[in-house]
C-alpha cells in the first residue's frame, strides 16, 4: 500500500474541498429536514436497498461489496414543501445486466417524462415506462407506484409504471409529480421482509429504482430535482 503524502498546495485545496463540502452538510441541515424519518413509522432518514431490494431498505452497519447495486431514495422539506429522488448505483465493477438494468431503469424515466405534459394522461405515462421495460424482459414492479409530491412527500394522483393509454387523471399544469421506475432483472412478486419495511424481489434477482420530482408546465415537464447525462435511447 502506497501512502500519499500531500504537499502544501495539496493540502490547502483539500482545506477549500473540506470546507466546501461543511458548507454543503450545514446549508442543508439549516434549511431542510428529511422527509422520511418517521413518515408512516419509518426508522430512518433514507431509504438505502441494496441488490434484491426494491425499495425502503433501511440503513445498516453491514458493508457493500464489490458487484452490489444500491438504490438510494432521499427526500426533504424545505419551506413547508417536499422534494422525492432516488438514483441506483454501482458499487465497483458490476455484472453487464446489473449495469443494463441501472441504464435500462433510468432510460424509463426519460421515456415516461415525454409524456408528462398537458394533452396527456396518467396512463400515459404508466404506459411508456412499462413497455419500454417489458419489451427488454424486465419485471415492472406493481406493489409500489409514483405520486404527488407538494406539502406532503405522497400527494394525489398515483403515478403507476405500468396501465393503459388513455386512462387515469389529465397531465394539467402545476401538477407535481414523482415519477419512479421501481424495475427488477427478471419478474417477481415483491415481498415485505420482518423488519416490515425491506421490499423484496427475492434472492438472486436485482431491483433498481430511479426517481425525480418533476413539474408539469405548459411547454412540458420541468425536472426539479436532478440532472442526468444520460437520456432514454
Amino acid at each position: 500500500m502506497a501512502i500519499k503524502l500531500k504537499s502544501p498546495w495539496e493540502i490547502e485545496r483539500m482545506r477549500e474541498a473540506g470546507a466546501l463540502l461543511t458548507e454543503v452538510v450545514e446549508e442543508v441541515r439549516r434549511k431542510a429536514k428529511p422527509a422520511f424519518l418517521g413518515l408512516y413509522g419509518f426508522p430512518a432518514t433514507l431509504c438505502t436497498s441494496v441488490n434484491e431490494v426494491v425499495v425502503h431498505g433501511i440503513p445498516s452497519e453491514e458493508p457493500l461489496k464489490e458487484g452490489d447495486i444500491l438504490s438510494v431514495d432521499v427526500g426533504l422539506i424545505y419551506g413547508g414543501f417536499a422534494a422525492d429522488m432516488a438514483r441506483t448505483f454501482p458499487v465497483g465493477r458490476v455484472s453487464p445486466e446489473a449495469e443494463r438494468l441501472i441504464q435500462d431503469t433510468e432510460a424509463a424515466f426519460w421515456e415516461g417524462m415525454r409524456y408528462l405534459r398537458p394533452g396527456y394522461r396518467i396512463g400515459d405515462v404508466a404506459h411508456a415506462v412499462q413497455t419500454f421495460l417489458e419489451s427488454r424482459g424486465y419485471g415492472v414492479v406493481r406493489e409500489f407506484v409514483g405520486h404527488g409530491v407538494g406539502r406532503e412527500i405522497h400527494e394525489d394522483p398515483q403515478l403507476p409504471n405500468f396501465g393503459k393509454p388513455g386512462t387515469g387523471p389529465k397531465i394539467r399544469p402545476g401538477m407535481t409529480l414523482a415519477l419512479e421506475p421501481m424495475v427488477t432483472l427478471r419478474p417477481a412478486s415483491v415481498v415485505i421482509l420482518e423488519d416490515g419495511w425491506t421490499a423484496s424481489a427475492g434472492k438472486g434477482n436485482l431491483a433498481a429504482h430511479y426517481e425525480n420530482t418533476v413539474l408539469v408546465t405548459e411547454e412540458g415537464p420541468e425536472l426539479l430535482t436532478g440532472v442526468s447525462l444520460v437520456r432514454a435511447r
